[in-house]
């Protein structure tokens, strides 16, 4: 494997030598004069507006479509499990919004039931629901929402269970603990790590994070000689079942968790996969395409690129890198990005990076961009980053602001854009939250301190009164 600290002096200086690091470069001038409380105080009025028409609309209900005012479910169709109002408990504690809180957590603890004979997408039910519990009950210390966390923990551990191999299966039955649809990726067998932990330091069981490593260990152990591993693989036969390896489709928090889990429980073998894994990221997919760094997917045992895609997703890399010392790569990489914002105003789900124009239409309000900006001003409080956040913000709000909350867009190419019809959960617990840490400089929160989990979901740095 490669040694990632004598690989980042090396990679450093070929990528600073690409010059996209100076796109980076300079503040523009109008956030030397930006008033960040004003901005955050913004921040916090436009979630409690979109928080106060789920309230009226879709209480309760999975997501809101804000265009039409009415409601979709997200894991059971025709069952719904509060996913927004469990997405957004954190943040709004976070804002100070704590009537609004209070009423979330009483909804969840009268109605919040998980005994529901349907089938769940085991990763999504544990980054979204597990993690928002966690997070709810870090923050006010109600046992109640510990208590559903680990009943929904224990349902999900069914999944790893059924497999040889402890990779959990895509799918399980919350209530009959029946598990479906094997053929899986890198970003379903390994985003668990953060949760269980905590989980189980909260209720001092174990069983959770080893549950949790022992699948990513699998995959990890099967990476070919230039260090990377295929993104999809099969629970039942723990065999990779593409040659691609990706670094945000089918396996992007995969490689959040192994630096997560470092942060959070001191886990040194995680810090060195952490470190081997993205060392073999730089040296074998970052690809230049007119001056600018990209990470294709390539053969994960050759190294050729077999696509040319990179969806908005990425973007989290960018962050990545730089929380793990690869400072000058996530600035890099970021800048590519920030190409494509300063280029269509919203960046677009997937891009074509031999010409970095968009491969599609839509997007679905997406945080990765100020999930990397929130990580990389953690390191050095530079104001370029939360300059770049700003216009990520307010291009947000010109554009996907509706009758009743904030929604994904259909279009991207029309002005004005084209809205689609629907607010993803992840809205509630990510980029909103993002921006109110980078601009307000909350009181509830310790920034030397912090980690989100993949979701935004506050695992560590909460100041409670």
């Amino acid at each position: 494997m490669t040694n990632a600290l004598s690989f980042n002096r090396r990679s450093t200086l070929s990528l600073l030598a690409g010059g996209a690091v100076a796109g980076l470069a300079g503040l523009p001038a109008e956030a030397r004069s930006e008033d960040w409380a004003a901005l955050g105080e913004d921040v916090k009025s436009e979630f409690q507006w979109a928080w106060r028409h789920y309230v009226e609309r879709a209480w309760g209900r999975d997501e809101i479509n804000p265009v039409s005012g009415t409601s979709r479910s997200f894991f059971i169709e025709g069952h719904d499990l509060g996913l927004s109002l469990v997405e957004a408990l954190d943040t709004l504690w976070i804002m100070e919004l704590d009537e609004e809180f209070q009423a979330g957590v009483d909804w969840v603890k009268a109605n919040l039931d998980f005994d529901v004979d349907g089938y769940a997408q085991v990763f999504e039910t544990n980054i979204r629901l597990v993690g928002g519990l966690l997070s709810a009950h870090l923050a006010c210390g109600d046992p109640a929402l510990l208590d559903k966390a680990r009943d929904l923990a224990d349902r999900l551990m069914k999944a790893f269970d059924a497999s040889p191999h402890g990779l959990p299966y895509r799918y399980v039955n919350l209530k009959t603990g029946a598990v479906r649809d094997p053929e899986t990726n890198l970003a379903e067998i390994g985003t668990y790590a953060t949760e269980f932990g905590v989980l189980g330091q909260l209720t001092g069981d174990d069983r959770y994070y080893a549950a949790a490593k022992r699948a990513m260990k699998h995959a990890l152990d099967m990476r070919s000689d230039l260090g990377l591993m295929a993104a999809n693989l099969h629970a039942e036969t723990g065999l990779f079942t593409s040659r691609n390896a990706s670094i945000d489709v089918y396996a992007d928090s995969f490689y959040e968790y192994l630096w997560d889990s470092w942060e959070l429980f001191g886990d040194a073998d995680m810090k060195r996969w952490a470190g081997e894994c993205l060392g073999a990221m730089v040296a074998h997919q970052g690809k230049r395409y007119d001056g600018r760094l990209w990470f294709p997917m390539v053969d994960y045992e050759t190294g050729a690129v077999t696509g040319t895609s990179q969806t908005v997703l990425g973007g989290y890399l960018a962050g990545l890198l730089g929380q793990a010392g690869m400072k000058a790569e996530g600035d890099d990489f970021l800048a590519s990005y920030s190409a494509m914002q300063e280029r269509y105003t919203i960046i677009p789900e997937s891009i074509e990076v031999t010409t970095a124009t968009p491969r599609g239409k839509r997007t679905g309000l997406r945080p990765e961009f100020a999930d990397a900006c929130l990580n990389l001003w953690q390191h050095d409080r530079d104001e370029r980053y939360r300059a770049l956040t700003a216009v990520h913000y307010r291009n947000m709000k010109a554009t996907s602001k509706a009758t009743y909350g904030y929604t994904s867009l259909a279009d991207i190419t029309t002005r004005p854009m084209t809205q689609g019809d629907n607010c993803p959960g992840y809205w509630w617990s990510e980029q909103m939250k993002y921006y109110f840490l980078m601009f307000a400089a909350p009181k509830r929160v310790d920034l030397s301190r912090l980690v989100l989990s993949t979701e935004a979901n506050v695992l560590r740095g909460f100041v409670r009164d």
